[in-house]
């Protein structure tokens, strides 16, 4: 009896509040739990990014990712009758960010753009891809346009490779480094914010940026050149789970009802109004066939 009444109060706790810490952790629903009790909660973490992940001027949180994921909240609400509650949470190291979804439990989720990869599967539960992306090497603007390998080390060798560490840009860099550039320095920024800032500011610096970092730069007037011989465009986004999250259906259905998620106008309307027109038919172009 006592143990009936334990499990019972849990759940009135989960239907009627956020999420919150205990003794033991945080009390996150797996999808037996959220479909067993008619109730989930449900966090989000996720690495602040203009366009993707950010607070808007009254101080919401909202951008690409983040709606897509207040998307897959309504589908669940809709199409499962479940009663959802969940949190957002902001982390500012990558790192950090992807060790806490990888040693989290089922009903946490992330997003940051991370990179679909065969070595990540082995350690995290990805959706569907919901972007495609080119990466992009960047130097200040007075930097000439390398247009052979060969240029690299009359153009490049006083300069220091910036990397955002633990990101699939400092692999990029590193191989690049290694191959073409043996006595650069890698140095290392917080945020691809701070890294088009520091590129931009004066010539000293290379690095691997998502397209859309550039390009918002560019757009705002910052002083970086995109050297297209380097461009990497076979890589995907997705939303992160713990490995054998039982979530990760649920979250593929959602990606596939209705034709696919990425074929509707709602996902139009999100890449254009958190990226621009230009930017979203270029990245909605990458994923078509």
């Amino acid at each position: 009896m006592m143990q009936k009444l334990y499990v019972l109060l849990l759940i009135v706790v989960a239907a009627g509040c956020m999420a919150k810490e205990t003794q033991n952790g945080l009390l996150w629903s797996s999808w037996e739990e959220a479909s067993d009790s008619g109730t989930a909660v449900l966090e989000l973490a996720y690495v602040p990014s203009e366009g993707f992940s950010y607070e808007d001027e009254d101080g919401k949180v909202t951008g690409v990712t983040i709606e897509i994921f207040r998307d897959f909240v309504r589908y669940l609400e809709e199409y499962h009758k479940l009663d959802v509650q969940y949190q957002l949470k902001p982390v500012d190291r990558f790192s950090d960010f992807y060790h806490a979804v990888r040693e989290g439990r089922s009903g946490q989720f992330g997003v940051a753009n991370v990179t679909i990869t065969d070595a990540r599967k082995e350690e995290l539960a990805f959706s569907p891809p919901y972007m495609s992306n080119i990466a992009v090497l960047i130097t200040h603007r007075d930097v000439e346009e390398i247009s052979s390998i060969r240029e690299m080390p009359d153009l490049l060798s006083d300069h220091k490779a910036l990397a955002f560490g633990g990101t699939l840009h400092e692999v990029r860099l590193r191989n690049i480094v290694e191959s073409y550039l043996p006595d650069v320095n890698i140095e290392y920024a917080e945020s691809n914010r701070e890294i088009i800032e520091r590129a931009g500011e004066m010539p000293g610096y290379f690095a691997y940026v998502d397209l859309y970092n550039y390009w918002r730069a560019a757009e705002a007037g910052t002083a970086v050149r995109r050297h297209g011989l380097f461009d990497e465009s076979s890589e995907q986004f997705g939303m992160i789970m713990p490995h054998g999250s039982d979530w990760a259906d649920v979250l593929n259905q959602f990606f596939e009802s209705d034709g696919g998620y990425l074929n509707s106008d709602r996902y139009r309307l999100l890449m254009e109004t958190h990226l621009g027109r230009q930017l979203a038919d270029l990245l909605i172009s990458q994923h078509q066939p």
